[in-house]
C-alpha cells in the first residue's frame, strides 16, 4: 500500500505532487491505473479497504472509494463474501463519519453506499437504512452522512427529474416499496428531530437533513410530514428572523414539496387548507422573499384544484378563495423575480394560468389584473447599469438587448392574454404609464422604453379597424403618443421604440387626418429622421417610407413641407463617406428609403404634372450632375473599387433607383410623358458610368438594379439603350456576374416578348459561348465537391440559364436559337438540357427542361419531316430524349412517384410523349414502343396497351396507365435497372 499511496499522492493535486516532474506524475498515474484495473477484484477490495483504514490522506481515501465504486458498477466485485465485507466496512465508515471530514469524501462514500442499496436492498441486505439511521438525539456527523446517502440515492436512482431506463425504474420502485414498508416513519421522525435539535447548534446539518426530506416527500405518505407537529416546526424555522438562509430555504422547500404532493383534488384542497391554517397565512409582511417558493407553489396547486373542480363545487370555490388569500404574496414574489431565490418561470406560469381562467373578470379580478400588469412592467425593465451600452449599442449593449428580447417572450405572452381578457383595463393601465412618463422630467430611459413597448404590443393585439377608428382609449393614446417628447428622447432605445410605436398606429391617421401634421413632425424632426443617433435616423427613414406607402394621397397637401424638411438629409446621403466603417448599415436601413418615400409622394397622381416635374427636376438634376462630375474625375485619375469616388457613385445610383420606385409605366409613359423623358435622360447618364467603368463590380451591380427599374417604368422606349448596357455587362463576366446578367435578360424577355428578338439574337452567341466555358456537367455534382462556394455559383448559373431558355421558348423567341450565329451552340445546349431533364437532383429544373423540349417540338416540328425547322432535332428527340428522359429516368429508383413535385414532372413527361406521337407519329412508335420498351423488359402485352392508350384522347387515363406501367416494370426488374 505504501507504493500505491505515494503514487496516488503524486498523481493528484496534493502537496506531494507540487515538485514532481511531468514524467514522474505520468508514471504515477500509470501505476494507479494498473493497480485499479489489473488487480484481482478481491485483492483490489482489500487494498482499498486497507487504504481507507490506514492512510491519513484524503486524496488516498477518495481514490479508494472511487476505485471501489467503479469496480462495483462494472460488477467486478461480485462474490458474496467480498460484497459482505464491502458492505460492513462502508456501513461502519458511515456510522462513525466525522462531520469535519471533507464534504467530497462524504459525498463519495454516500454515492458508493447508494449503489450498494440499489444492487441488494432489500433482498440481500434488508437493514441498510436501519443500520444507518442515527440514534436519538441526532448528532451532526451521523445525521449529515445519513442525509447525504438519501440525497445520493435520490440523485442516482429515485428522482424523476432525470431520464431513467427500464432497469433503473424497476430498481427505484423496489427500493421505495421496501422503504415504505420498513423504515420511512422512523426516517421522518429523525428528520423532525434533526431539524428541531440542530437548527441552533448546526444549521448546515439541519439544512441538509431537510433537503433529504424534501426529496422524499413526493413518494412517502405525506401525513408523516404534513401534520400538526412537523409543519409548525417548518414554518417556525422558515420565518424565524435568526434562522440561517440555507436552513430557512430548506424548510420552505419541504413545505413547497408538501403543497405540490400529487393527490386527488379534494384531498389536495384539504391539505392546502391545513397549511394555510397552520400559520394563519403563509407568511408575514416582513417575511420578504423567504416564502416566495411556497406561495407560488401553493397558488399554482390551488389554481389547479379550482380548474379541476370548477366554481360550482364547494371545494373548488374554497380553492379559489385560498388562492386569492395568497395572491398578494405571489405578486410580491413576482416583482422580485430577478432575485435568485425566486423561480420567475414558475411565477409567470402561475400568473398565465390564473389569467387564462378568466372570462369576464370581476372588479376584484380587474384589480388583480392591474397588479399583474405592473408585475409584467417591472420584469420588462432594463437594468440601468446597461443604459450607456444600449445607447451606443456596443457588444455589451447588443448582448443585453438580445437577452432582454428572450426574457420578454413569456411576459409579452402574458400581456397579450390580459389584453384579450380586459382590453379596457389594459388601455387604462398604459394610459397611466404614458401620462406619468410625459409629466415627469425624471422619467428614466428604462421606464419610458417599457411604456412605449407595451403601447406598441397593444397595437399588435387590437384590430386594425379599432386602430383606424380610435376605439376605446386609443383615441386618446395615439394623439398623446404623436405629440410626446420625453426628457430622455435622445437615447437610442427610447427613440427607436417610439418610432416603431408611431408606425404601429399609422392607420389611425386614415380616419383622423387632423393628426397627420403631428405624425409628420414625429418622423421629420429630431425625434426621427433628424435624430442625433444615425441608427435611429436611418430607421426613421425606413419607417417614414412605410408611412408614405400607407397614407399616400393624405400627405399630398404637405409635400412642400416634407421636401423642405428632407432637403439636408437627401443631400447628406450622396455626400457621406461610405468607406467609413461607422457608415455601414444594413441594406434595408441605409438611408436610401428616404428617396423612395419622396418618390412615392411625388409619383401620386393627385400631385399636379407641373409640381411633379418641378420636384423631379430639383432631385434628378443635381444627382445627374454629381454623376457626370465624378465620372470625369474618375476617368482622369482612375477608379478603384473601394475608393470614395466609387462608393459615392454607387450611392447616387441607389438614390435614383429608390426615387424611381414611386413611378409606374402608365404614369410616366402615358399620362405624364414628360416624366418619362426625364427618367430616360437620367438612364443615359447612369449608363455612362457602366460604359466608363464596366469592371467595377459593386458599381455595376447598382447600375443593373437601376436598369431593372427603368425597364419596368419606361417600357418599350428603353429598348434602344439595352444593347449598350448588355455589351458592357459581358465585360470580365464571372459565374456570379452571369447570374445577374441572365436575370436582366429574363426580365427583358418577359417584358418585351418578340420585340426583344433583335437584341437577343445579337447577344445570344456571346451568352452561349460564355456559358459553354463556365458550365460543365461537373456543376451537377452531388457529393462533397458540390457544396463549395464555386460549385454553388455554377449551379445558380445553371438554374438561371434554364429560366432564360424557358422564358425564350414560352415568349415565342425559340427561332433565335436557329439563327446562323447561334446554331453552333445548339449541340451544347441540347445536351445540357437532356442531361438535366434526365438526372438533375432538382426536380423543378428537370420539369422546366422537359417543358422547354415540349415547346421546341411544337415550334420546330410538324407532322411532316420535310417541314422541320432544324434537321436532326426530330431524331435527337426520338432516340435520346424519349428513351432517356421519358423511360429510363422514370424507371430509376431515385424517381420517387410519392413526391408531389416528382408527380408534376411525371405529368410533363407524359405530355411530352403525347406531343412526340402527335408530331413524329410512327417514327416515335417504332423507336419507343417497338424498341425502347422491350429493352426495358416491358412485357409485349403491356407495350401493346401503351400503344393503344397513347393513341387515345384521354391524357389523364394515359398518365394513370403509364404510371402503373412504370411500377410494374420496376417490380420485374426489382431495382436492378440502371439509367443509361
Amino acid at each position: 500500500m505504501d507504493d500505491l499511496e505515494k503514487a496516488i499522492l503524486l498523481a493528484s493535486d496534493s502537496p506531494a505532487a507540487v515538485g514532481a516532474s511531468p514524467a514522474v506524475r505520468e508514471e504515477a498515474l500509470a501505476f494507479c491505473a494498473r493497480a485499479r484495473d489489473e488487480s484481482p477484484p478481491s485483492s483490489l477490495l482489500r487494498l482499498c479497504l486497507s487504504g481507507l483504514a490506514s492512510s491519513p490522506h484524503a486524496h488516498v481515501h477518495f481514490w479508494c472509494l472511487q476505485s471501489l465504486h467503479d469496480a462495483l458498477l462494472r460488477r467486478r466485485i461480485a462474490l458474496p463474501d467480498d460484497l459482505a465485507l464491502l458492505r460492513s466496512s462502508l456501513l461502519s465508515l458511515a456510522s462513525s463519519s466525522n462531520a469535519a471530514s471533507p464534504p467530497f469524501l462524504r459525498n463519495k462514500l454516500a454515492q458508493l453506499i447508494s449503489l450498494l442499496v440499489r444492487l441488494d436492498y432489500p433482498h440481500v441486505y434488508p437493514s441498510y437504512f436501519l443500520d444507518l439511521l442515527p440514534p436519538s438525539p441526532p448528532q451532526s456527523g451521523p445525521t449529515d452522512m445519513f442525509a447525504r446517502v438519501l440525497i445520493s440515492i435520490d440523485d442516482d436512482l429515485l428522482s424523476q427529474d432525470y431520464p431513467r431506463n427500464a432497469d433503473e425504474t424497476a430498481d427505484a420502485c423496489r427500493v421505495k416499496d421496501a422503504m415504505r414498508a420498513q423504515c420511512v416513519p422512523q426516517i421522518a421522525r429523525h428528520w423532525h428531530d434533526a431539524a428541531g435539535s440542530l437548527r441552533g447548534t448546526d444549521p448546515p446539518t439541519a439544512a441538509v437533513a431537510l433537503d433529504a426530506a424534501r426529496r422524499c416527500i413526493s413518494w412517502i405518505d405525506v401525513a408523516l410530514v404534513a401534520n400538526d407537529v412537523f409543519v409548525p416546526l417548518l414554518f417556525d424555522i422558515a420565518l424565524s428572523p435568526g434562522t440561517a438562509a440555507p436552513l430557512a430555504a430548506a424548510a420552505v422547500g419541504c413545505l413547497s414539496a408538501v403543497a405540490a404532493k400529487r393527490m386527488d383534488a379534494r384531498a389536495k384542497v384539504a391539505l392546502l387548507r391545513s397549511l394555510l391554517s397552520a400559520q394563519q397565512g403563509l407568511g408575514s409582511p416582513d417575511s420578504g422573499l423567504k416564502m416566495a417558493t411556497l406561495v407560488t407553489t401553493y397558488a399554482a396547486e390551488a389554481l389547479e384544484c379550482y380548474r379541476k373542480l370548477g366554481p360550482s363545487d364547494a371545494d373548488g370555490a374554497a380553492a379559489l378563495e385560498m388562492l386569492e388569500q395568497v395572491l398578494l404574496d405571489v405578486f410580491s414574489a413576482a416583482e422580485s423575480a430577478y432575485d435568485e431565490d425566486v423561480d420567475s418561470g414558475s411565477v409567470l406560469e402561475f400568473l398565465a394560468g390564473y389569467v387564462g381562467l378568466m372570462k369576464a373578470p370581476s372588479e376584484k379580478q380587474l384589480g388583480h389584473l392591474g397588479q399583474i400588469l405592473e408585475v409584467v412592467r417591472q420584469q420588462m425593465l432594463y437594468d440601468p447599469v446597461y443604459r450607456g451600452h444600449l445607447d451606443v449599442l456596443d457588444k455589451i449593449g447588443k448582448e443585453e438587448e438580445d437577452l432582454m428580447a428572450e426574457q420578454r417572450k413569456d411576459l409579452l405572452a402574458l400581456f397579450r392574454n390580459i389584453c384579450r381578457v380586459a382590453p379596457a383595463a389594459t388601455q387604462q393601465f398604459i394610459k397611466g404609464l404614458l401620462v406619468t412618463a410625459l409629466s415627469s422630467a425624471e422619467a428614466t430611459v428604462e421606464d419610458v422604453e417599457v411604456t412605449l413597448t407595451l403601447l406598441y404590443r397593444l397595437g399588435e393585439i387590437v384590430g386594425e379597424e379599432e386602430i383606424r377608428m380610435g376605439t376605446g382609449l386609443l383615441g386618446e393614446l395615439v394623439p398623446m403618443l404623436l405629440s410626446a417628447r420625453f426628457s430622455c428622447h435622445t437615447h437610442r432605445l427610447v427613440a427607436s421604440v417610439y418610432l416603431e410605436t408611431v408606425t404601429r398606429y399609422i392607420k389611425f391617421m386614415q380616419e383622423n387626418v387632423q393628426y397627420v401634421p403631428h405624425l409628420l413632425a414625429a418622423f421629420l424632426d429630431e425625434r426621427g429622421i433628424h435624430h442625433q443617433n444615425s441608427n435611429v435616423s436611418r430607421r426613421a427613414g425606413y419607417l417614414f417610407m412605410k408611412a408614405v406607402k400607407l397614407l399616400k394621397a393624405k400627405l399630398v397637401p404637405y409635400l412642400d413641407t416634407i421636401l423642405q424638411s428632407l432637403e439636408d438629409v437627401l443631400g447628406q446621403f450622396t455626400a457621406m463617406d461610405w468607406s467609413n466603417k461607422e457608415a455601414n448599415f444594413s441594406s434595408s436601413e441605409d438611408g436610401s428609403q428616404i428617396f423612395e418615400a419622396v418618390g412615392l409622394l411625388i409619383g401620386i397622381e393627385e400631385v399636379s404634372p407641373e409640381k411633379q416635374v418641378q420636384c423631379l427636376t430639383a432631385l434628378l438634376n443635381p444627382l445627374c450632375h454629381q454623376i457626370e462630375s465624378l465620372v470625369v474625375g474618375a476617368k482622369a485619375q482612375g477608379l478603384e473599387e473601394s475608393s470614395p469616388r466609387a462608393t459615392s457613385l454607387q450611392q447616387i445610383v441607389v438614390a435614383l433607383n429608390m426615387l424611381s420606385k414611386g413611378f409606374n409605366e402608365r404614369l410616366v409613359m402615358v399620362s405624364r410623358p414628360t416624366i418619362g423623358v426625364m427618367f430616360k435622360k437620367t438612364l443615359d447618364v447612369v449608363l455612362q458610368v457602366l460604359v466608363s467603368f464596366p469592371n467595377v463590380k459593386p458599381l455595376r451591380s447598382k447600375v443593373i438594379s437601376f436598369l431593372h427599374r427603368m425597364i419596368e417604368i419606361l417600357g418599350i422606349s428603353v429598348l434602344p439603350c439595352i444593347p449598350v448596357a448588355l455589351r458592357q455587362l459581358l465585360v470580365d463576366n464571372e459565374a456570379k456576374d452571369m447570374v445577374d446578367f441572365l436575370v436582366l435578360i429574363n426580365q427583358i424577355v418577359g417584358k418585351f416578348n418578340s420585340s426583344a428578338s433583335g437584341i437577343l439574337e445579337d447577344v445570344f452567341p456571346t451568352i452561349a459561348s460564355r456559358l459553354s466555358v463556365i458550365l460543365s456537367q461537373d456543376a451537377f455534382s452531388t457529393g462533397p465537391a458540390g457544396n463549395t462556394e464555386e460549385m454553388r455559383e455554377l449551379q445558380e448559373v445553371q438554374r438561371t440559364l434554364y429560366t432564360f431558355l424557358h422564358g425564350m421558348v414560352t415568349h415565342d423567341l425559340s427561332t433565335i436559337l436557329l439563327a446562323p450565329t447561334c446554331r453552333q451552340y445548339l449541340e451544347t445546349i441540347m445536351q445540357l438540357l437532356l442531361y438535366t431533364s434526365c438526372s438533375h437532383k432538382d426536380i423543378l429544373l428537370r420539369k422546366a427542361c422537359v417543358q422547354i423540349f415540349i415547346r421546341l417540338i411544337k415550334d420546330w416540328c410538324t407532322m411532316s419531316k420535310a417541314d422541320d425547322k432544324l434537321p436532326g432535332f426530330r431524331v435527337f428527340m426520338i432516340e435520346k430524349f424519349a428513351t432517356g428522359c421519358c423511360l429510363y429516368s422514370v424507371l430509376d429508383k431515385s424517381f420517387d412517384l410519392r413526391d408531389a413535385n416528382t408527380l408534376v414532372l411525371f405529368g410533363e413527361i407524359v405530355m411530352a410523349q403525347k406531343i412526340m406521337y402527335e408530331r413524329f407519329g410512327e417514327d416515335f412508335v417504332v423507336n419507343f414502343v417497338a424498341k425502347g420498351l422491350p429493352e426495358a423488359h416491358c412485357p409485349p402485352d403491356l407495350a401493346e396497351q401503351y400503344y393503344q392508350k397513347l393513341q387515345g384522347n384521354d391524357t389523364k387515363s394515359f398518365r394513370s396507365f403509364y404510371q402503373s406501367l412504370i411500377e410494374k416494370i420496376r417490380q420485374q426488374q426489382n431495382g436492378s435497372l440502371v439509367f443509361r
